[in-house]
């Protein structure tokens, strides 16, 4: 019975890192529209959002059936009850790269898109779900700690972008395009968040201790 539930682990992993990397394509996809223009890729973004959510029902009646068939220990039993929880992060994930994709889809296109130091805030964002993922099938407790001060990063630039709006605003540039800009930013904000909340989990998963921000 061990080694069923052991195997049934090991396929549980394989479907969080599929749908980890659903996520970080998501998150490209939605920041490639948002700097290029591109509706293809907005629309890819929203397509993965609805993937994710499938893989999510589809994990969540994995874990269902270890809980119930499978009776694990006290530790094994936290790994799968954090998988629940990352899950539901992971498709909050989904549902803000497709709402960053779905403004671009919309948004004006202007120079002022060029002003805002929009690609670093995605590209730490991403690197935060990529190593809050991999913590998790590692077992990797210093790097679940990592993405967690990783947060900090992001909440600092989402400020700098926020001032440069501000900035931008008081300038007399585009009100309209810099409020949707603002809204952008804070989905990435958000997506850090979500990332920090899946390192928590893991920690939980490996120690029996959850610390709440």
């Amino acid at each position: 019975m061990r080694n069923v539930f052991h195997e049934q682990l090991d396929q549980l992993n394989v479907e969080l890192i599929k749908m980890g990397a659903m996520c970080e394509e998501a998150i490209s996809a939605a920041t490639k529209a948002y700097l290029e223009g591109d509706k293809e890729l907005g629309q890819r973004a929203v397509t993965l959002e609805q993937d994710i959510d499938h893989k999510e029902r589809d994990i969540e009646s994995q874990c269902m059936n270890l809980l119930l068939r499978q009776q694990p220990v006290a530790s094994d039993l936290r790994t799968v009850s954090a998988a629940m929880r990352m899950i539901s992060d992971m498709e909050r994930i989904g549902d803000q790269a497709s709402d960053i994709a779905e403004i671009a889809r919309d948004m004006k296109r202007s120079s002022v898109i060029q002003e805002v130091p929009m690609e670093a805030m995605a590209l730490a964002a991403i690197k935060m779900v990529t190593d809050s993922v991999d913590s998790f099938v590692q077992g990797d407790l210093e790097l679940a700690h990592s993405v967690i001060v990783q947060d900090d990063g992001v909440d600092q630039l989402f400020l700098d972008i926020r001032a440069k709006l501000i900035h931008l605003i008081a300038q007399g540039k585009d009100g309209e395009l810099c409020l949707d800009l603002m809204m952008v930013a804070k989905y990435f904000e958000r997506i850090g968040d979500h990332a920090c909340n899946i390192a928590q989990w893991v920690e939980y998963a490996l120690t029996g201790e959850y610390e709440d921000d």
